[in-house]
């Protein structure tokens, strides 16, 4: 269940004591709207239009006709065909006219369905009772589309709050006749049915998921409207048209594509067209890439070449042009002929390297490494023959004080035997 209701932008119903239903938003629910006017002072007539979300990206406008005290996050019953359903208010004041403009709000009959009242608990358990059965009612679904052949894919369900009506999200790539299905559908559940169709972006964001930028999918936290992309965004952008990169996890290309198209293409307003061929001294130049923001154009003498590139900025190239339209064909100097990796960058890098400044031993033991050093710097012994020799105190002192007529060994009755008992042995041999 709590799944279910975070499905709609809800992490938890709060009940306070006005008996009065609240949603505590879910922080990661892209179904939020901030209101940035809330601080703002309100006319002497506020707008009674409320914005309302159900689930998924699913949300609706309603009219607040009994003038109730509607805040942002209050569980509401609002009016539906047929019946009513349970949402939760997203949006309220002038914020909402915004939104109605935005997303180009078309009236049923010249005016907004109605706000019928504030949720109360027979239809918060409603509510609870209809939820509880979108899992299963899908699983069904599907096997009963199957049962039929026909080529869609149910990815989810979504029940009216009354329970008196549910909307069927399926996937297709050809249309598909599924009447035959709604009458299976409808005597299987006893409820009014509605398919609705959706595309490959919103089933992917509806499941979720990781990017290969390492974030949670767009369309699954915020994107609320799908943009067109074409591959023109791709070359704009000068990247590699590589199906397998350009495409996201629905199949299709990335909606992040178009976040920085518009800065290229005001980047590139004044760039000549890399069609054009450049005549130079040594042949004919083409063009091979294009670093946008740096002004750079690289051109290649041979079309197939992939190395040796020629670095010319944008000038430059405008200049080649128009002595070409002159019939006059341009040396280029040797700065201009070295390789890609020899060209000097035109914007010094505003950070510095700094591998290596940090030691390696930094973290070995101190004591050990004092221990070390000071025995790297010890004084020799005071018994060695250098310092007595160079110790005018010493000079007379004896090299063994006190063992000039010392025996080098005792005589020790049990050591000579054992000398004898060797030397035996070696008498028998001989």
């Amino acid at each position: 269940m709590q799944k279910d209701i975070i499905l709609r932008g809800c992490s938890e119903v709060v009940n306070d004591n006005m008996e009065t239903f609240k949603c505590n938003p879910s922080p990661c629910s892209k179904l939020n709207t901030y209101n940035w006017a809330y601080d703002l002072p309100q006319g002497l007539i506020p707008y009674d239009v409320v914005e309302v979300r159900f689930k998924n990206t699913r949300k609706g406008f309603y009219r607040n006709v009994n003038g109730l005290e509607i805040k942002q996050g209050d569980i509401v019953a609002v009016e539906a065909s047929p019946g009513h359903d349970i949402g939760i208010v997203s949006l309220v004041g002038e914020q909402v006219r915004q939104q109605i403009k935005r997303y180009k709000v078309r009236t049923e009959n010249g005016d907004y369905r109605k706000l019928y009242r504030k949720a109360k608990q027979t239809d918060i358990d409603k509510w609870y009772e209809s939820i509880s059965l979108e899992e299963s009612t899908m699983l069904k679904a599907r096997k009963i589309s199957d049962s039929l052949n026909l080529n869609m894919k149910i990815g989810d369900v979504e029940y009216q709050g009354d329970r008196s009506k549910a909307i069927f999200y399926y996937i297709a790539d050809e249309r598909v006749d599924f009447r035959e299905l709604i009458k299976v559908l409808a005597e299987e559940f006893r409820v009014r049915i509605e398919m609705k169709q959706i595309g490959a972006r919103q089933e992917a964001g509806r499941i979720g998921g990781i990017g290969p930028c390492g974030r949670e999918l767009c369309c699954s936290t915020w994107i609320n409207n799908f943009v067109s992309v074409s591959t023109n965004a791709a070359r704009y952008q000068d990247l590699s048209l590589n199906p397998q990169k350009l495409a996201g996890q629905c199949g299709k290309l990335k909606c992040c594509l178009n976040y920085e198209l518009d800065a290229y293409l005001d980047a590139q307003k004044d760039f000549p067209d890399t069609n054009i061929v450049l005549e130079t001294a040594e042949g004919p130049a083409y063009h091979q890439k294009t670093d946008v923001f740096r002004r750079v154009m690289w051109y290649a003498l041979n079309k197939n070449e992939q190395t040796n590139f020629i670095a010319l900025s944008v000038e430059k190239v405008f200049e080649t042009i128009e002595s070409n339209k002159k019939g006059i064909k341009v040396k280029l100097d040797s700065e201009e002929l070295k390789p890609q990796g020899a060209v000097p960058v035109i914007e010094e890098l505003d950070y510095a390297n700094v591998v290596g400044q940090d030691s390696l031993t930094r973290f070995d033991d101190k004591k050990k490494k004092d221990k070390q050093q000071f025995q790297k710097n010890r004084p020799n012994k005071p018994n060695s023959a250098n310092n007595r020799q160079n110790n005018p105190e010493n000079a007379n002192r004896p090299n063994n004080p006190g063992g000039a007529n010392r025996p080098k060994f005792q005589n020790n009755p049990n050591r000579q035997n054992k000398q004898n008992n060797q030397q035996k042995p070696n008498e028998n041999k001989a």
